[in-house]
């Protein structure tokens, strides 16, 4: 039992883990950093391979380094040979080598519930991925995933058409499972009107609406919406309700986003615990 503004809350023993294996963000909003925000909210342990330190801001990415490939080879094993994720999360992988390690470890540890969001560009429109990128991303990453997570102009590099509606969306989504995942989200917080995102399973789309939040707060709800449906999978939800629940906590933290920072602020990663409306239960 714990006491949290003013009401005792029973907690949950966090059982399930999950992995996230992106880039750092220092300003807090996006990356590991939201990742990790995310795993804790949700109840879930999380843990982090990093592959790329971003030193940005609301503002603008200043500069990118990319951890060796070797260096995260040995994070990966590091992680699988003592810890066995319930789910993993990718993120930001900037090169073609850094893509190279993840799928060679992932081939070879096989985990479950593996959830990609194809990172190509931060919240103030600065590139996380070279060109020569996106090739792998697609033969090599997308085939990993239980899920692939794009917006809208990710969607649009991934097929080579453009999307301007629904029918579009759908589209788009037939060609990227094509590409050997066995599901898709394409995010439609880039179209106009509320944010529709659509899901396709191979047999059949599902819309998730939520009405439009006016704000200019929204750095890191890519990162927020795919570990939140990462953390839903490793607690063995259905596909379906995994993505309702991580769409209903994402418009939760975009309503009651932070306005820190010159430029694009971070989302609420924490607002329902703080206002006492999480409880835990005991295992």
């Amino acid at each position: 039992m714990s006491w949290l503004f003013g009401k005792w809350h029973t907690r949950r023993i966090q059982n399930e883990k999950v992995l996230s294996i992106a880039g750092s963000d220092c300003s807090g909003g996006a990356g590991i950093q939201a990742d990790l925000k995310t795993f804790s909210a949700l109840g879930v342990f999380g843990m982090s391979v990093i592959v790329s330190v971003v030193a940005e801001n609301t503002c603008r990415v200043l500069a990118i380094e990319d951890i060796s490939p070797a260096m995260i080879r040995r994070q990966l094993d590091a992680v699988f040979e003592d810890i066995t994720p319930d789910a993993v999360k990718i993120g930001m992988l900037s090169t073609p080598a850094c893509m190279q390690a993840v799928s060679e470890k992932l081939l070879v540890y096989q985990p479950k519930n593996v959830v990609i969001d194809p990172v190509m560009t931060a919240k103030n429109g600065c590139p996380l991925m070279n060109a020569e990128s996106v090739k792998p991303l697609l033969t090599e990453i997308v085939p990993l995933a239980d899920v692939v997570t794009p917006n809208i102009p990710e969607a649009e590099i991934m097929t080579g058409m453009k999307i301007h509606s629904l029918s579009d969306m759908a589209e788009a989504a037939k060609r990227i499972m094509a590409l050997g995942c066995r599901s898709v989200v394409i995010k439609g917080g880039h179209a106009n009107g509320d944010a529709v995102d659509l899901m396709y399973d191979g047999k059949q789309f599902y819309p998730f609406k939520a009405k439009r939040i006016n704000t200019k707060n929204t750095h890191g709800t890519g990162c927020t919406f795919s570990s939140a449906i990462a953390a839903q999978l490793a607690k063995d939800k259905e596909l379906i309700d995994a993505v309702s629940d991580a769409k209903a906590y994402v418009t939760t933290a975009i309503e009651h986003s932070l306005n820190i920072g010159k430029g694009n602020g971070p989302t609420h990663h924490f607002y329902d615990l703080y206002r006492g409306k999480v409880t835990y239960d005991e295992d």
